[in-house]
């Protein structure tokens, strides 16, 4: 079984955030600045990504050097610029000849309903999610940085949601580490992973109470109409395992068994659900062991996010029903 550790025992890395309370927003940064092979799959039909094509095992790059994860929709990738510049200050990147280029990846998801949709992260906010990171601190959980203005449960749009955030899981076995840091927005409900019941997600007409999303889809099969778009479940699996770019994409896959096993329903159409994976390259795994880890850790993230929100902006959250 997998030993749950915390995620800054994955040394190679360091994860930090920064938000904006008063009007829901923030990011997440995830940084290896040595670099770490990549990889990434992009599941829902709705995604704001950022250099997710360069991860594509064919193209040159090799390696990154951070994964920004943010509010604001597409606004909000803007995030990565201020990583950039963090990392091109102390010397990380790509090199060129002429200089060293960070690699930074990333994507968003969509709070603009929740507050303000004229407030976003930006480059500033991005830096600050960094300096966050490099302070080496263990990251906090559920209202802040990219899930500070996640919900979940939107099948009737904004009207019964619940919020949810951001969640951090990481284990060992042996000496193989692997975590996963997921801000959940999803149009879906929220499932436990070892009991299968609804944690956080659509509610009752009177909020009493979990209404079940797939329930609620199936009385309207025949019912076409618009979904709210205001979804996407973002995240990334850090790991000190020896993965090359395939292999990465491969894991990446897979993990998204994560989101299925607690999400439901999980990759709609309306969902931009995004995974990312990087591997710092430490220690030999046996791939299909390690995705099925990554795909637990993930899910796991998952659960946490729901766990650790707390009720915010006039919304209930999986706290007021444990």
């Amino acid at each position: 079984m997998i030993k749950s550790i915390p995620i800054s025992q994955l040394s190679d890395f360091r994860v930090g955030h920064a938000q904006d309370m008063v009007h829901a927003t923030g990011c997440t940064a995830i940084l290896c600045p040595k670099g770490a092979w990549a990889g990434v799959d992009v599941r829902g039909g709705s995604p704001a990504s950022r250099e997710t094509e360069l991860l594509r095992p064919e193209n040159t790059v090799q390696q990154i050097h951070c994964v920004m994860l943010s509010g604001g929709s597409a606004y909000g990738l803007e995030a990565g610029d201020g990583a950039m510049a963090f990392l091109e200050e102390r010397g990380s990147g790509f090199d060129v000849g002429i200089g060293k280029v960070p690699i930074v990846c990333g994507a968003s998801l969509f709070d603009l309903e929740l507050v303000s949709a004229k407030h976003r992260p930006d480059k500033k906010m991005g830096y600050e999610a960094c300096e966050n990171a490099w302070s080496g601190m263990e990251p906090l959980e559920g209202n802040v940085g990219a899930g500070t203005g996640a919900a979940v449960g939107k099948f009737y749009q904004t009207e019964r949601m619940m919020k949810c955030g951001i969640g951090i899981w990481a284990g060992q076995i042996g000496e193989v580490r692997c975590g996963a840091i997921v801000a959940v927005n999803a149009l879906g409900d929220v499932i436990d992973y070892d009991s299968g019941k609804i944690l956080a997600g659509l509610l009752t007409p009177d909020h009493s109470g979990f209404a079940d999303t797939k329930r609620c889809m199936y009385e309207e099969l025949q019912n076409s109409r618009n979904l709210w778009s205001g979804n996407t479940t973002i995240g990334c699996v850090i790991t000190n395992a020896r993965l090359d770019k395939s292999q990465c994409r491969k894991a990446a896959v897979i993990a998204h068994d994560g989101y299925a096993q607690t999400i439901r329903p999980a990759h709609c159409s309306v969902d931009g659900d995004t995974l990312f994976v990087m591997a710092a390259g430490q220690v030999e795994v046996a791939p299909d062991s390690f995705y099925a880890m990554a795909s637990e850790a993930v899910a796991r993230a998952v659960n946490r996010a729901a766990l650790c929100a707390a009720p915010a902006y006039g919304l209930k959250a999986a706290a007021d029903f444990l």
